[in-house]
């Protein structure tokens, strides 16, 4: 019976061997293509072989390189007004990447600090916030967008300003959890009984034990964020023609998928490639940064 339990025992460890083996080759591809989001957004005068903007009548239209009548100037072809498609997306990854880390940033910081206060003191305070979470939560942020975009433009500070208005709510609603379980925990405690102000016991003992679900939240937010500056520039309430943006090309190729359709493919496949990469790092991310999930 040992002989054959260490058998077993072999046989499972070798499997959890080879899960690790796959997890950590699946993460590279993840990590690799948002490498290549981040450099490209960085590097974009220097990666694009033309301006992302510069109409050129006589080469509209033409397919990818690797297609039949493909130029070899056009790696992914040409729009209806002769521009560069590849040079549109990488200066597009500019717009999402940029779009998405100011509203992180801005959403992230004034959920965590309602979250924390919320979840802190509790009582009427917590209620108040909490029922204007629960209405932020319930008007979608397109809805917004349109209204502003209606009232001030489309432009790059509209979609800023409607995912900002709303995006916090689902930071604060998380965050006030862990602010609730922390308040009861012994150093916590012990922080009040030798006369920690509660500004002093919010900054220096519950915010450093709110990072890790933090930046879980942030990591997923990538995808979303560049999901809705998409949609939003598909219906014509974010980025401005003729700016490069991912959803704006989508919707520029709607009217060509029979005959171009390399003009929303190429950029549709680009967010749907981000947005899954996403989600998986910021699934690792729970993974190890999650000691409960560490130990299954």
């Amino acid at each position: 019976m040992e002989y054959l339990r260490d058998i077993n025992e072999a046989k499972i460890e070798k499997r959890m061997e080879l899960r690790r083996k796959f997890s950590r080759l699946m993460l590279i591809i993840p990590v690799v293509i948002l490498a290549l989001l981040i450099l490209s957004a960085i590097f974009a005068p220097l990666l694009a072989p033309y301006s992302p903007t510069e109409i050129a009548m006589t080469e509209r239209l033409q397919p990818p390189s690797f297609l039949k009548g493909g130029s070899p100037k056009h790696f992914l072809g040409t729009d209806s007004l002769g521009r560069d498609v590849f040079s549109r997306i990488i200066y597009g990854a500019r717009i999402s990447l940029s779009f998405s880390l100011i509203v992180i940033f801005i959403t992230g910081t004034v959920g965590t600090i309602l979250g924390i206060i919320s979840g802190y003191f509790g009582g009427r305070l917590d209620s108040f916030i909490m029922r204007f979470t629960d209405v932020a939560l319930s008007i979608p942020a397109i809805l917004i967008a349109i209204i502003l975009a209606v009232g001030l433009g489309p432009s790059f500070k509209t979609i800023v300003i409607a995912s900002s208005i709303l995006g916090w709510s689902g930071y604060a609603r998380v965050i006030r959890g862990e602010a609730m379980r922390l308040r009861e925990v012994d150093f916590v405690a012990q922080a009040r009984i030798i006369g920690s102000s509660r500004m002093r016991i919010m900054i220096k003992h519950i915010f450093p034990n709110v990072i890790n679900p933090l930046i879980i939240i942030a990591t997923m937010m990538v995808g979303l964020m560049i999901i809705i500056e998409a949609t939003l520039s598909y219906l014509g309430a974010g980025i401005p023609p003729p700016n490069p943006s991912w959803g704006a090309m989508v919707n520029d190729g709607r009217n060509y998928l029979e005959t171009a359709w390399w003009i929303s493919f190429f950029p549709g496949f680009c967010i749907g490639l981000v947005v899954l990469s996403c989600n998986y790092l910021g699934d690792w991310i729970r993974d190890k940064l999650d000691p409960r999930l560490r130990r299954l």
